[in-house]
């Protein structure tokens, strides 16, 4: 267990420090002006993410993806479809009431929209969409027409809202599809995606695995852009105090306790669900038990000491980084957004499960590295485009239009697979570390250039734009992939024509 975790621990190490280095490194620069106690309190948080990372990663292999196949298997295998609908449908539900993610989006709406409304009807489109994700893999549908009829749709009302003039909800709206698949329901819903699927997925077992994470984005946005089809009134933000002083003190106490009950109930949700499938369907050995409850406890101070550190330590650092570099100039902040988004998706915890399980479906055809590779790029472009918006002041339907139509262009020219991937890897990417550090930066850089009241339009969409971007340079790499193989396939026919017919033995 301990070599274990000081693997996870490396890893999470050779993660985070580029961020730390590239944070160092403007420090030393007239940029921004850092004061030494924030440049302390940011360096204190990182070793604790690293920590964080760690502990998560180690829980996720020991609790998350065990349990999620165990519970996909066992479904799958009692051969009675309504069950096995009915309870994704409420699993659903009760992980996304649960993710912490949704309660902020929600406080950020609640001027003009009941938040409790909100969260449920998020929840409901997550447990709808996972529902038809497991729909898709019964009756073996294709995933790139289900993707395009639902965004075709998400695009219709998004004009509708247009024409409504509630132009200010789209970037909300799209962002619920990032923070409902945080650091706590993607590896469940993966691993029980690969469950279901090795039990009911025939040949295409390594391709119906995939596409859940995908399907799971889009239920949060449709229910927001329906919901806000029918509030009333302006939405209206207030920024919050970025400041590293109001997050020390007594109010240190209050972020750990606040995230600690946050992660507890979205854990304790997951292990309850669990527990009943367990003593009703699965019933698991004991040794199999403990390890489980083990990983949930690492899970458990993983998150807390992650979500804790990024809130402490990286959010103040990335709203004052957005904010100075833009009042020096508005280019280095462009230039350091596509740089840091390069190296900041390397920092999320779902990204290493992910991953990991792309590799071993795949049997190393898409490696880690590579998939890391696609992502960073992806990221960073992403980052590059929002900062870009928030210069010159225009709609993100600018850039989600033609980005999906790309993306589902593409997913009929490369393999199914690389398409699941892709879609997966969209809504995993745009995690907690995304909306921590980046939409605060984005929003410091927003608010030195165009006031507080323009946040809302500019500002927030960067996490759609951090979950679209990865679609295509995913996707594209399997077009490589598929090129690659023909070439080398070309090139082992030549030779075998060119082959000198002396060099044939004959056997009499």
């Amino acid at each position: 267990m301990l070599k274990s975790l000081y693997e996870k621990l490396k890893e999470a190490m050779i993660s985070v420090l580029p961020v730390v280095c590239l944070v160092l490194i403007v420090y030393f620069t007239p940029l921004v002006a850092f004061t030494p106690k924030e440049l302390a309190v940011f360096l204190i948080s990182a070793v604790f993410l690293i920590l964080g990372i760690g502990l998560f990663n180690l829980g996720a292999d020991l609790a998350m993806t065990p349990m999620g196949e165990h519970v996909g298997s066992g479904l799958a295998k009692t051969g009675k479809l309504k069950i096995l609908l009915s309870v994704c449908f409420v699993m659903g539900l009760l992980i996304t009431i649960a993710e912490p993610d949704l309660s902020v989006l929600a406080g950020q709406v609640s001027a003009v929209m009941n938040s409790t409304l909100l969260i449920f009807t998020v929840g409901v489109g997550v447990g709808l969409f996972l529902l038809l994700s497991i729909v898709k893999i019964v009756f073996k549908k294709n995933l790139s027409m289900l993707l395009m009829f639902f965004y075709m749709t998400m695009f219709a009302i998004s004009s509708l809202l247009l024409a409504s003039g509630k132009a200010d909800f789209l970037p909300l709206a799209f962002d619920s599809g990032g923070v409902t698949t945080g650091p706590i329901t993607v590896p469940f819903i993966m691993a029980m995606g690969v469950g279901i699927a090795t039990v009911i997925g025939g040949k295409d077992a390594n391709e119906n695995s995939f596409g859940l994470i995908a399907m799971c984005s889009i239920g949060p946005i449709l229910a927001v852009l329906i919901l806000t089809l029918t509030s009333n009134g302006e939405l209206t933000y207030a920024l919050p105090d970025y400041s590293i002083e109001t997050k020390l003190g007594a109010n240190l106490f209050g972020i750990i306790y606040h995230t600690s009950l946050e992660v507890a109930r979205a854990l304790g949700l997951i292990l309850a669900f669990f527990l009943i499938l367990q003593f009703s369907m699965l019933k698991l050995p004991r040794k199999k038990l403990a390890q489980i409850f083990v990983g949930i406890v690492y899970t458990f101070l993983g998150l807390v000491i992650f979500l804790s550190a990024v809130s402490i330590g990286f959010m103040p650092i990335g709203f004052k980084l957005g904010s100075e570099m833009a009042q020096n100039n508005a280019l280095y902040v462009i230039i350091f957004g596509f740089i840091i988004g390069t190296v900041v998706v390397m920092a999320e915890p779902a990204v290493h499960v992910l991953k990991k399980q792309v590799e071993e479906i795949t049997g190393g055809t898409v490696s880690k590295r590579s998939m890391l590779l696609a992502l960073s790029i992806g990221v960073g472009i992403s980052i590059f485009l929002s900062t870009i918006r928030i210069v010159f002041g225009f709609s993100i339907l600018y850039y989600m239009i033609p980005g999906y139509m790309l993306s589902l262009g593409l997913s009929f020219f490369v393999p199914k697979l690389y398409t699941a991937i892709a879609f997966d890897s969209g809504g995993v990417a745009s995690g907690p570390l995304t909306s921590s550090f980046i939409l605060p930066m984005a929003m410091g850089m927003c608010f030195a250039l165009r006031g507080e009241a323009a946040i809302l339009s500019y500002a927030f969409g960067v996490v759609a734009m951090v979950a679209m971007t990865p679609l295509i340079t995913i996707q594209i790499l399997g077009f490589r992939a598929i090129m690659s193989a023909k070439v080398r396939q070309r090139i082992a026919m030549k030779r075998i024509l060119d082959a000198d017919d002396e060099q044939i033995i004959y056997f009499s």
